[in-house]
């Protein structure tokens, strides 16, 4: 008795998932897709990448600020950071 009353629940089951999710559409679906990867190599864009450019790898030092840390004093009412 048991195994009747499982296999009904499962042909139950099965149908009311198959009724929310749908079947299996028998149309084909167009999908996007890449070109293929090449050994070539493009040269850059002569714009960002030439003798004028800046290089962001070179340390810049502003109105010789380079040899002033900076220090940090406690008074008693507050903190405040000043360049020496």
């Amino acid at each position: 008795m048991i195994i009747l009353i499982a296999s009904v629940s499962i042909g139950i089951a099965y149908f009311v998932a198959n009724s929310f999710f749908g079947g299996m559409s028998k149309e084909g679906v167009p999908v996007q897709t890449i070109d293929p990867i090449t050994s070539t190599v493009q040269s850059p864009d002569s714009k960002i990448f030439n003798d004028n450019a800046i290089n962001p790898s070179v340390e810049i030092t502003i109105n010789g600020t380079a040899d002033a840390p900076i220090v940090t004093s406690t008074s008693s009412s507050d903190t405040t950071t000043t360049a020496q």
